[in-house]
């Protein structure tokens, strides 16, 4: 597209919303997105003011491991939810954002952070956020792509075989639970899910887990899939059988991208949070002990 080669500040999906909105024209015409252009003609770009987002700034402490004008790199506490939904219209991290950044860029006309990939609730660890179009759009496509490095630190149960080796499935929605997927769907998407032991314990083991694609639940759902649920997880695994915690013991330790301004490959990390470092501490101790 030729207005997306000369517009850097506009992703190509805002410029394709605003012909469609009419607010692009050719020697003052409308046009369509395949419109032909030649040498001489006059393209016209309204860019109507952004608008305010309805949803709600909200003093909400957030750890900003890096900030710049094109993205936040945030260490997401547990218990918080990404973004606004269904039983959870406030108290999230895009509320929380709101009110921290004062250089948000417009994402689809709107003035609102851009969210390129989600932890779930319980699920602690870095987190990369857009502040405008341009930089969603390099970094959504990045995702896509398989081009973004992550790495996690989980706890789970047991002790898996062989300690080093991939997880590969179908992943889609349960059949008998529509709120949780499976790795058995009638119908599902890729999912790889590379895994390493680093340490283990008499009732579970730390785990390096590294996934090549990013399905919804992609960890939780390959690790119960193994036989070796993440510790805590109440919805694929049992909180009963030891050892137990208050959530699950999933931790996004390291994520590297390329920046969308720059181009250069950026690596940030996130140290485990307090309690998996209890957790592990006690299982260590347990050990000893026997």
């Amino acid at each position: 597209m030729w207005l997306d080669q000369h517009i850097e500040e506009l992703s190509r999906s805002r410029i394709q919303d605003l012909i469609k909105q009419g607010h692009v024209t050719l020697q003052g015409r409308t046009v369509k997105a395949h419109q032909k252009i030649s040498e001489g003609m006059i393209a016209t770009v309204n860019v109507p003011p952004p608008v305010e987002t309805s949803l709600v700034a909200e003093n909400i402490p957030i750890d900003v491991i890096y900030e710049d004008t094109d993205i936040i790199v945030l260490n997401k506490q547990p218990g918080i939810v990404v973004h606004p939904a269904a039983g959870h219209p406030r108290g999230t991290l895009v509320n929380a954002l709101l009110f921290h950044c004062e250089d948000l860029g417009t994402i689809g006309g709107e003035i609102r952070p851009g969210i390129v990939h989600r932890l779930d609730r319980d699920t602690s660890g870095v987190m990369v956020v857009a502040k405008n179009d341009r930089s969603l759009q390099s970094l959504v496509n990045q995702f896509k792509a398989c081009e973004v490095s992550k790495e996690y630190a989980a706890l789970v149960h047991g002790q898996p075989q062989p300690l080093k080796g991939t997880v590969e499935t179908l992943i889609g929605r349960s059949t008998h639970d529509r709120k949780k997927m499976s790795a058995r769907p009638a119908r599902g998407r890729e999912a790889v899910t590379h895994y390493e032991v680093t340490e283990t314990f008499d009732e579970a083991s730390l785990l390096c887990v590294r996934p090549r694609t990013g399905r919804t639940h992609q960890i939780r759902v390959h690790m119960a899939h193994a036989g070796h649920p993440i510790v805590g997880d109440g919805s694929y695994g049992d909180k009963r059988e030891a050892p137990t915690a208050a959530r699950q013991m999933l931790h996004a330790r390291i994520l590297a991208f390329r920046h969308p301004g720059s181009g250069e490959t950026v690596t940030f990390n996130a140290p485990l949070p307090l309690d998996m470092l209890e957790l592990i501490d006690k299982l260590r101790d347990r050990q000893r002990r026997v």
